[in-house]
């Protein structure tokens, strides 16, 4: 009995986990599945399929870091976050009030609930988005600031 009730919440666990990690990449996720589903529908077979789908939703991924970590424009860093956030954040908002209706809450603390997951989703996939960009891109205004700071001593 007792083995069957640790099981049972490892195996939920697992799956919040499994559920986390794929609403953080929801953009590359349905990149992937779109660019599947096309190739699939045009002939290409299952394996080929499969194959594209897994390198389109790795390219959209990688190309979202690395314009992230390209860019030095705060604006259009902001637009490229929003764009890997936002659908993360939608997907985390129906994955906890899915699971929040399951539980039998009411609709208000099911809102609340799946609002709080909502924000925590979307902000993970924000961080995800930009720990490419590292800390010379973080830097980088600080290192010209300070060289600024510098060559005005030098005059």
């Amino acid at each position: 009995m007792f083995l069957s009730a640790f099981l049972s919440i490892i195996g939920l666990g697992f799956l919040c986990w499994l559920l986390f990690n794929l609403a953080i990449y929801a953009l590359p996720c349905f990149v992937a599945i779109t660019v599947g589903y096309y190739a699939f529908e045009n002939g290409v077979g299952t394996l080929g399929a499969i194959a594209l789908a897994l390198f389109a939703g790795a390219t959209a991924f990688i190309l979202g870091q690395v314009a992230f970590a390209a860019v030095r424009s705060p604006v259009i860093r902001l637009l490229l976050g929003a764009l890997y956030a936002l659908p993360a954040g939608v997907a985390g908002f129906q994955a906890v009030k899915g699971l929040s209706e399951t539980g039998g809450g009411g609709e208000p603390w099911t809102l609340v609930f799946a609002s709080v997951g909502a924000a925590v989703v979307g902000i993970a996939a924000w961080m995800r988005v930009t720990s490419l960009a590292g800390a010379d891109a973080r830097q980088a205004p600080r290192k010209a600031a300070v060289r600024s700071c510098y060559s005005d001593l030098g005059r």
